[in-house]
């Protein structure tokens, strides 16, 4: 269908300009009248042929970089318009003219086209499934059913940045190891491609069997600037295996159960996966959500296979529609703090506030194992590099005081 670009007034005489999509120039003026506007003037974008596809693919291209910052700041700013009284066609164009990103100015254009068009705001966000998950669509088509829209624009904004605050502890947790690491092996690639070989050619040149420690040290380095592609090989083997593993189901579970059987990191990565799985259960039941649409929701949502797969066999063992605990404590997963603290909120019926209390308790859980992670990774990096530094600094030493005191006789 053709696009038309429009000039028009609201109801309070202010000046709005934008494009909608349309059949005809007809169907164009009957939906600005829907979204309150008096047409000064639309006119039909003309296009050619042969840029068509590649206006789409950049589109589709700039779609795929749309952050979850972004849709943290859209679910706030549609939420303020929304509370303020404006309708939400009118909303979504007033933040497509507002952003400054092309991404977003795109989707919000395209989302309002389709509300105008007659589709809910579930409906148009379902159709741009990179940007906006199951459960926003979920919960936005609760807010819709319920009349809250609003409100439930409010808590998923809390829900996105409570989720946020906890991949901030583990990026934050992760960088200064991250950053020893990359120092200390850029030294000892200095030492053993550009030190190393200068030294050996100095001793080369005087003749001397040097000690074994420094022999071994140069034969390394030999090695290094020989076959320095091999790492690289390596590492492109590992990472092609890695991907292709995570294409299979049954590759991708063994993977997984291997990431949860690793010391420390296993922990952390359980530990994570039982506060998101509570957090993103009570946000979903808290909107009304059915209890068995929330847990295929929350399965989709969880990144481990082992963990997902365990929910799903739960959610398969719910019968009434309302007990979670009994289903989950008959896996092996979820530990029996989780199952016990779920299994009261049900007994009282108070089942989002126990989920609420079990994600805060198991962040809190989080945020303990990452400081037991990084205080126990950190100095084993460092006593590692200073190891490595200290073995080919010792070879050449041993060189150098073996040749000085050849001289002194």
């Amino acid at each position: 269908m053709p696009t038309f670009l429009y000039k028009a007034k609201t109801k309070a005489g202010e000046p709005v300009t934008g494009s909608l999509v349309a059949g005809d120039r007809r169907t164009a003026l009957a939906q600005l009248g829907r979204m309150g506007y008096f047409p000064l003037a639309v006119d039909a974008q003309e296009i050619a042929a042969a840029e068509q596809p590649k206006s789409r693919s950049v589109q589709l291209e700039l779609r795929k970089r749309m952050s979850q910052r972004d849709v943290l700041t859209f679910s706030q700013q549609l939420c303020s318009l929304l509370r303020s009284g404006m309708q939400l066609n009118q909303a979504l164009s007033t933040l497509a003219k507002r952003t400054t990103k092309p991404v977003v100015r795109v989707v919000l254009e395209e989302v309002r086209d389709e509300i105008v068009q007659g589709a809910s705001l579930s409906d148009a966000l379902a159709k741009h499934p990179r940007i906006f998950s199951k459960l926003y669509v979920n919960l936005v088509k609760a807010g819709e059913a319920s009349g809250a829209l609003d409100g439930v624009l409010e808590r998923l904004t809390k829900h996105y940045e409570q989720a946020g605050e906890v991949r901030e502890k583990v990026v934050t947790a992760l960088i200064y190891p991250l950053i020893v690491s990359l120092v200390g092996l850029g030294t000892i690639i200095f030492f053993m491609t550009v030190m190393v070989p200068k030294f050996a050619q100095m001793f080369k040149e005087m003749h001397r069997t040097m000690p074994l420690p420094t022999r071994v040290l140069i034969a390394l380095s030999d090695l290094a600037l020989t076959f320095w592609w091999v790492p690289l090989v390596l590492i492109a083997g590992a990472v092609f295996w890695y991907r292709r593993q995570m294409r299979t189901a049954p590759g991708r579970l063994k993977i997984d159960g291997w990431k949860l059987r690793l010391p420390l990191v296993g922990q952390v990565i359980t530990i994570g996966a039982f506060a998101q799985f509570a957090r993103t259960l009570a946000t979903l039941m808290e909107n009304g959500v059915p209890v068995l649409t929330a847990l295929q929701i929350v399965e989709d949502t969880m990144t481990n296979q082992v963990i997902a797969d365990e929910i799903k066999e739960a959610r398969t063992r719910v019968t009434d529609g309302t007990s979670i605990s009994t289903p989950l404590a008959k896996g092996k997963i979820f530990p029996p703090l989780l199952i016990d603290m779920l299994a009261v909120g049900e007994q009282s019926g108070e089942v989002v506030p126990a989920l609420k209390n079990i994600a805060d308790t198991y962040e809190r859980e989080l945020g303990y194992r990452l400081k037991v992670f990084t205080t126990a990774l950190e100095p084993a990096i460092i006593i590692g590099m200073a190891l490595v530094v200290g073995a080919i600094v010792l070879s050449v030493l041993l060189a150098v005081f073996d040749i000085t005191s050849g001289i002194g006789k």
